[in-house]
Formats: C-alpha cells, sequence, structure tokens
C-alpha cells in the first residue's frame, strides 16, 4: 500500500506505465456517471483528470454515491488499462482507470452556488464572488497558469538581454500627473499621505541616475480609474523596464526578441495551431500616418484597409455638402471596401445606419458594378472626379469606397471605425495572428480645444525631438517627441520614450506648457535634484502583463486571466472590499469621515 496518506500519484500522470500499481490518488470529485452496477467518477487535481471506477456492493460505490461534486476525498485502488472501444482520447489519462478499493472523504463540499464541471456562462457577480470556485473550472484555471508561464518567460527573457531585476517602493509620495492616486494614510505623520505607485517610473530612473544599466521589474500598479475590457479598476502588473546610454532604436532592439519570444512560444495556447508572429524588427509607422491611414494610434495591421485623403478630389466641386464643409476647414477620409461594389443597396444602407447609430451624421460613398459608379456622391461629384479617386486609391471594377467628412481629428476616427467594421462586414481581416507594430513621432504638444492653451499632447517627460534648439525655434505645435508606443492587433501594450534628462530642457519644455519653474521644482524636484548630479540618456517602456496574457488566452477581457480581481465598480466581492473601518483605526489615522453629499 502507498505510504504517503493523501496521494502517491498526481490524478493527470496515470499512464499504461501504471497498470497493475495500486496507487493513492487526492482529488476533487469532478462528474459522477452511474451505469447501473458501476459508478463512474471523474477525480481532479491540479494537473489533471482521471476516472474512477467502484463497483456494484462495494463500500467504494456505497461512498462516491452519496458524496456531492467537489467534495475533496483520497482513494487507493489498481490502475487498470480501459477496454479498446472506453478509451478518451480527449484525457491525458485516457488509455487507464483506477479500480476503487477504499475512499475516504476529506472535506464534504455543500451545495454549491456555480458548477465547477462545464463551462456554462455564469453572471459575473456570482463568479466574483465565489472566485475559490470559478478558478476550479478548466478554462480560467488553464488561464491563470499561462499568466504565470508568461510572467516566468518574461523574467527569462529580460535576463537573456542583460537586464537586472530591482524592485521600487510601494508606498510613494502623490505625484501631480498622471491618473488619480490610491492614497494611504499615515499614522507617525498625522495629515500626510503616501500614495500607491501609478507606476514605478520616478524610481527607475533614478535607478539609472544611480548608474544601473539595464533595470526590469515585473511591477504592481495602481491607479484608481474606471474600469475597461482592456485594464483592471485598481491595480494591474507591467513588464516596467529601463535603459541608460541608449537611443530610440536600442530600446526597440532590446525589447522586440521578449515580445516576439514570448508571444510565438505561447501562441498556440487553447488553439488547434498556433498563431503567427510578426518577426522583429516590427514596423515603425510615425503618429501622423497611423492616424491618417488607420484612424487611430492603436492600429489593427490584421485589418489590411488603409484610409486615404481626398480633400482635394471634393474641394470647390458639385457634392455641396462636402465643399461646403472643406471651406469651413473640413476633411475628407475615404475608406475602401474591396468587393462591395457588387453588394446590394441594403449593404450601403446598412452602413450608414451603424454610423448614425454611433453618433455621426452618416458615410458617403461611392460603388462600383462592372466599373460603372453609382450613388449620390458618383452623380454629383463629376466623372473627371470620380475617376481619379478610383484610380488613385487603386480601386477594381466592383469595388467601393466610403467617405467620412469632418473635422481632421472626427474625420480620422469615424474613418477609422469605419475602417474597422468595413472589414469586419467583409471579412478581410487576417485570421490567427498577432500582427506587432511601433507608433513613433508623437507630437510633443497639442492645444486644448476648450482653453485654446498648449498642453502636453503624451509624456511631459520625453525628450524632444531637436531637443532644447527645438524648443527654442520651433512652433510648439510642430515640435516631436521621442515617444513610442507598442501596440498588437489594435491594442496598445505600453507607451515609452526616451527621457527627457536634462534639467534645462526640461524646465522649458514645462514653460512652453504653461508651468512656471517653481511650480515644477516644487513637484518634481526629486528627479530635477538627481539630474542635476549628473545623468545619462535614457529610456524605456512597461509592457502591460494583464494586457499580453489576455491577447493569448484570447480572453474578452482583463478578468479573466487575473486570480482574484475586482469587478467594474472596484469591489472585491469575495473579500468584501472596500469596507467600513472601525472608529479605533479611524482616530489612530487622525481620520474624521465627512457624510458624502445626497443627489
Amino acid at each position: 500500500m502507498p505510504a504517503h496518506p493523501y496521494r502517491s500519484h498526481r490524478c493527470g500522470e496515470l499512464r499504461l506505465l501504471h497498470v497493475g500499481q495500486t496507487v493513492r490518488l487526492a482529488g476533487w470529485v469532478h462528474r459522477k456517471r452511474d451505469h447501473g452496477g458501476l459508478l463512474f467518477v471523474d477525480l481532479r487535481d491540479h494537473f489533471g483528470i482521471v476516472q474512477l471506477v467502484a463497483a456494484a456492493g462495494s463500500a467504494a460505490l456505497a461512498h462516491l454515491e452519496r458524496v456531492r461534486p467537489e467534495s475533496v476525498v483520497t482513494v487507493t485502488g489498481e490502475v487498470v488499462a480501459r477496454a479498446p472501444g472506453t478509451v478518451n482520447p480527449d484525457l491525458a489519462t485516457g488509455e487507464v482507470e483506477l479500480r476503487v478499493a477504499t475512499v475516504e472523504i476529506l472535506s464534504e463540499a455543500a451545495e454549491l452556488p456555480l458548477p465547477v464541471a462545464g463551462e456554462a456562462d455564469y453572471p459575473e457577480d456570482i463568479r466574483l464572488r465565489y472566485r475559490f470556485l470559478d478558478l476550479r473550472r478548466d478554462r480560467l484555471h488553464a488561464n491563470i497558469l499561462l499568466r504565470s508561464a508568461v510572467i516566468a518567460s518574461l523574467r527569462r527573457r529580460m535576463h537573456e538581454q542583460g537586464f537586472t531585476e530591482f524592485q521600487t517602493p510601494i508606498l510613494t509620495a502623490s505625484s501631480p500627473e498622471g491618473a488619480r492616486d490610491f492614497l494611504v494614510p499615515s499614522r507617525l505623520h498625522p495629515g500626510k499621505f503616501y500614495a500607491l505607485p501609478q507606476a514605478p517610473q520616478m524610481f527607475k530612473q533614478l535607478l539609472m541616475v544611480a548608474g544601473f544599466d539595464r533595470y526590469f521589474q515585473i511591477a504592481p500598479c495602481f491607479r484608481d480609474e474606471d474600469a475597461r475590457a482592456d485594464r483592471s479598476p485598481g491595480e494591474f502588473y507591467q513588464l516596467d523596464f529601463e535603459m541608460s546610454f541608449v537611443t530610440q532604436d536600442d530600446v526597440f532592439a532590446a525589447i522586440e526578441p521578449v515580445l516576439e519570444g514570448v508571444f510565438t512560444e505561447f501562441a498556440g495556447f487553447g488553439r488547434d495551431r498556433p498563431w503567427a508572429v510578426t518577426p522583429a524588427p516590427f514596423p515603425r509607422i510615425p503618429y501622423a500616418e497611423a492616424i491618417l491611414r488607420y484612424g487611430t494610434d492603436k492600429p489593427d495591421l490584421r485589418n489590411p484597409l488603409r484610409i486615404a485623403d481626398v480633400t482635394d478630389h471634393f474641394r470647390g466641386s458639385g457634392f455641396a455638402i462636402f465643399a461646403r464643409m472643406i471651406e469651413d476647414g473640413a476633411v475628407v477620409r475615404a475608406i475602401p471596401a474591396p468587393g462591395a461594389g457588387a453588394r446590394p443597396r441594403s449593404f450601403f444602407d446598412q452602413m450608414n445606419a451603424w454610423a448614425r447609430a454611433e453618433g455621426w451624421p452618416g458615410l458617403g460613398y461611392i460603388g462600383w458594378k462592372g466599373g460603372e459608379p453609382a450613388g449620390p456622391i458618383a452623380r454629383n461629384l463629376g466623372a473627371d472626379r470620380v475617376e481619379a479617386i478610383r484610380s488613385a486609391m487603386g480601386l477594381g471594377p466592383e469595388d467601393a469606397v466610403f467617405f467620412a467628412c469632418d473635422t481632421p481629428q472626427q474625420a480620422a476616427r469615424l474613418a477609422g471605425l469605419a475602417r474597422t467594421r468595413i472589414a469586419a462586414e467583409l471579412d478581410l481581416a487576417e485570421k490567427e495572428a498577432f500582427r506587432f507594430c511601433w507608433i513613433v513621432d508623437f507630437p510633443m504638444y497639442e492645444r486644448d480645444p476648450e482653453t485654446g492653451r498648449i498642453t502636453f499632447s503624451h509624456n511631459p517627460f520625453s525628450m524632444p525631438q531637436g531637443g532644447l534648439e527645438a524648443l527654442e525655434t520651433k512652433d510648439p505645435l510642430d515640435i516631436l517627441a521621442y515617444q513610442y508606443d507598442i501596440v498588437v492587433n489594435g491594442v496598445e501594450l505600453s507607451s515609452g520614450a526616451i527621457r527627457n534628462h536634462r534639467p534645462d530642457i526640461m524646465l522649458k519644455a514645462f514653460a512652453i506648457a504653461g508651468y512656471a519653474e517653481a511650480e515644477v521644482r516644487r513637484a518634481f524636484g526629486g528627479l530635477l535634484n538627481a539630474f542635476a548630479c549628473g545623468a545619462p540618456p535614457h529610456g524605456g517602456s512597461a509592457p502591460g502583463v494583464d494586457r499580453i496574457v489576455m491577447l493569448l488566452a484570447n480572453a474578452p477581457n482583463i478578468r479573466e486571466v487575473v486570480a482574484f480581481p475586482m469587478n467594474q465598480r472596484g469591489e472585491d466581492l469575495m473579500m468584501g472590499a472596500p469596507s467600513p473601518v472601525s472608529e479605533r483605526q479611524l482616530r489612530e489615522l487622525s481620520i474624521r469621515l465627512l457624510t458624502p453629499p445626497r443627489g
């Protein structure tokens, strides 16, 4: 008999080579099937499932008959080969079963609020309240194991690239920039607060100033933000890294093998075959080109459609609506629809209805059937202009094109949404692929549409292209920054930058955005003082771990790849957080609660 009180083997490891051995297993009762005289039970542990069989009249059958699913048992018995017609090819243990001799119930399960066997969809509040049960289900269990494996792979690959892992503080100072902080009251310093880090940004830059060369960390970050499908409320993790004495090209060359490698390694997870992955070096797309060609700075390159500017073809034309709008500063963006010209009128009406439902006036269009253009725009624009558009965009005799006319920003947004919609309607997007790109050359500044002020467009700590000279001689709206985003399948994994490491350039950059020197020194004095002691040129980025795992798991949202997530309202339903605290705790922290106003 096996000596260990609970198990001699794991459920998932039994094979034909174990036939004839007496073994002991422990796990959860997954499923039961009564075949009249024989009871079959699937026993599950972390490592897999094995089938148990108990014969009629045996003590084992009596025990297993009365035990509820998800009860924890330990069983002893002989491993036997399944009959040829009963082999289960879907199980690693499918060629054997355990003929049970003894059963010990270690923990009896009560009536369950949701079943573990099967993948039936359940309301999210129930799944989160009973997350410990939800995590037993196959898909979610596999997702969390994938997450662990991805993090291990990222660590290994970063070490191979010459990076050293550091830990940075969790209790730090509140930052006036970025999202809303989570604040932690100080007992020893009444009236003062720590903040949980939104990112280790300052600390990783200070590590470079301290003389370390390549830092990385699987970093916890905390932001008091609303939830989205690709962002958890409260906390998330990122592959945070920074490098000294580097250019933008050096940063790309260091992280591309890591991302390509980890996506290639896990591209087959939960799939019939691995997905293709963009090989390094990844394409680089300037921000202005991304907005023009894709209508977004997060382009999904699986979509082959490219937007074009056709404003001049409508300027002063017979299509009066667009012509008048162009005189007032509007632009016209064209989105091709290959093969759509042969589609019925209802297709174009549906696209128009979709645009209106999204809050837009609609989408203009021209469709060619047998080479002949049709539609209101074609009738009013004139044959020469219609042909010029067709020729410029390389459209064929059965193609179509849709138009978005609005301010440059709004036209780009509608065109980007239409590009995605058209590709979905026509089934044009590449399947089974992860397509990466860098978005580069972000503008340093933008004009606030409400106040008219010059503000930072992205990251105030980025090095402007051209340095101090550009800040002193160029129109701020023409200055580009050494900022970059890494995007895969339309999802932004991270932003990054070559940092502004010189105090004189930083003070000038903030001055252009309306910040007085004293204000900058008050907010970022620690960083400025460090830079004044000699700072190397440095840069980095921080791809989101949660988003990486979400994409690899093909999960619909971040909560499917986090072991214990909060709901969309930032609540932990299982642990009851956030929760009230006692008056004694509040007094220790010198805090008095105010009743929130009603209404």
